[in-house]
Parts: C-alpha cells; structure tokens; sequence
C-alpha cells in the first residue's frame, strides 16, 4: 500500500493547477497561525514576504519545505534546522528572460517617453538606440542567465558571460567574477542576475558603475541589496547611465525616493554609439522618427 501524503498550500490559487492523486491531501497554510497537523510532508512556502515566516516550521514536523522563488537568501537564518529545502530553480527563467528582454527594449526604445508623449498629444522628433548590434554582458550566468542569452542573441548581439568562476562550455567561454571590472567599460548593457549571498552584496557599487561607459544601461533583476542604492542614485540621477530595475533597496520603494524621480529610463546615450545602428541603414533608428 503506498503511504499517503500531506501537501500544504500558502493560498487558494495554487489548487486551480493542481489534481492530487487520490492519496495525496491537500491543505492551506500560510505559515502563520497553528499548523493543521503535527506532520506535513511537503510545505509549499508564501511566494512573497520575507522568510522570517519559516520560523513557523519549528511547530510542525516536514518532509520537504518547497520555495517558490530561485533565491534563497535568508533562509539558512529562519529555517529550523535540520529541514529539507528546495527553491524553484527551473520554474523562472523563461518569465526573468522575458521580462529582461522587455525592460532592455523599454529603455533603448524609450518606452516611457513614448507614453508620455501619447497621454500629453505631443508630437517629438528624437531618435533612439536599438539593441541590435549592442554589447551585452550577462553577470550570473545560471539557468536565467543562459534563457537571457537564448533571448539576446536572435537580437544580433554581442554576449559576453560571467559567472563565479571562469570554465567553457558548448557556448564558449565563461568569464570569473573576478574579471568583471575589466569586462565593464567595453559592454554597452549589463544585465545583472546572481543569488544574492555576502559576496553579491552590494556587487553593484559606485566603483561598478564608475566602470561603466557612458550612456550605459544597467538591468537588475536579480535581488535589491546587489545594488548599493546610493550609488545607483548618484550614477543615474546625473545621467550618466541608466537603469531598468525590476528590484530595489528598499522594497517596496517609498513614494518619495529619489529614485523614483532619476531619469533612469532617458537615453544617454552619445552620437557616436547611434551612429552602429545607422551604419547599417536602419531607418527609424537614425531618421529620428520615434513618436
């Protein structure tokens, strides 16, 4: 006779994807409150929040406790020990890519411009920057990093890869982190998406940014604390360089950080960089038809 098990849910939503096999029972718990039974083999964790509620765990005994999210910064603080934890690499790489793409294209195109002028009915003349032909330097190079560059190449890109360690692989070169400095002033965007841990902390920084060529873009979907938000203020509020953040530190960002008036999404973007795309005879990239 196979043994039955128990599967706890944080909400409702989850069972809409869900048909249990008869000898599974399934129950709702957020991790706050009273567990439903003193053993749950498996504890699906609150997609959201912080991972203090993993302290919960201490009243219940648990078979697997099964995160939502790739990251697992924090939860060595919270989890009772002695637990089985698995976080969800494999499940979001293809949104992380995806929403990459999108802020990169958003911020060369110059999205939110283009929506102001919409809302305000005004007509504006001013070219942008493609993404073609651009040099592009992924910083985490795991499973996101690898659906970023299968995203980023079709794009006629330039990809240049780091990890924490240098190796080759089927694709080619893998660079260390410890070359990244050297790897910043030739790159024309950076997309940042490493766990974080005491050496991601803090990874962007003013000495990171500084490396960075002039009109620049930098995008950050990996945690908030990768990027010293100080420094993230001073580089973009100056113009130098921009941003396209799906993060920040703190979280949510108050209504009145600075960082929400930097002109992180303007082009900074030199003459001299425009002059690729026009190179190759690519009309609204050079006609400054961008309304």
């Amino acid at each position: 006779m196979p043994r039955k098990i128990t599967v706890s849910l944080p909400d409702p939503t989850l069972r809409e994807y869900l048909t249990p096999h008869p000898d599974v029972t399934v129950l709702e718990w957020d991790l706050t409150g009273a567990p439903p039974l003193p053993r749950i083999d498996i504890v699906v964790q609150p997609y959201m929040g912080s991972t203090e509620v993993l302290r919960s765990l201490a009243q219940v005994e648990t078979g697997l406790v099964q995160s939502q999210s790739i990251g697992y910064d924090g939860v060595a603080d919270s989890l009772p020990p002695g637990r089985v934890f698995a976080n969800a690499a494999g499940v979001h790489e293809t949104s992380t890519a995806e929403l990459t793409l999108a802020l990169i294209l958003a911020s060369q195109r110059e999205f939110p411009r283009l929506l102001q002028n919409q809302q305000q009915g005004r007509w504006e003349t001013r070219p942008t920057a493609s993404l073609a032909d651009r040099r592009v330097l992924i910083v985490g190079y795991g499973g996101v990093g690898k659906a970023i560059e299968d995203r980023i190449l079709p794009f006629e890109t330039t990809v240049t890869r780091v990890a924490s360690k240098a190796r080759d692989d089927e694709r080619g070169h893998v660079h260390g982190i410890d070359e990244l400095h050297t790897l910043l002033p030739e790159h024309d965007i950076v997309i940042v998406g490493v766990p974080l841990s005491d050496s991601t902390r803090h990874l962007i920084d003013d000495r990171f940014l500084a490396a960075m060529p002039d009109g620049a873009l930098l995008v950050n979907v990996a945690r908030g604390p990768v990027a010293d938000t100080d420094a993230l203020v001073k580089h973009t509020g100056s113009g130098r360089i921009r941003a396209a953040l799906d993060v920040t530190d703190p979280e949510p960002l108050p209504h009145d950080h600075p960082l929400w008036r930097t002109p992180a999404s303007s082009s900074a973007r030199t003459w001299a960089g425009r002059a690729r795309p026009c190179a190759r005879g690519w009309g609204n990239s050079c006609n400054g038809r961008s309304s």
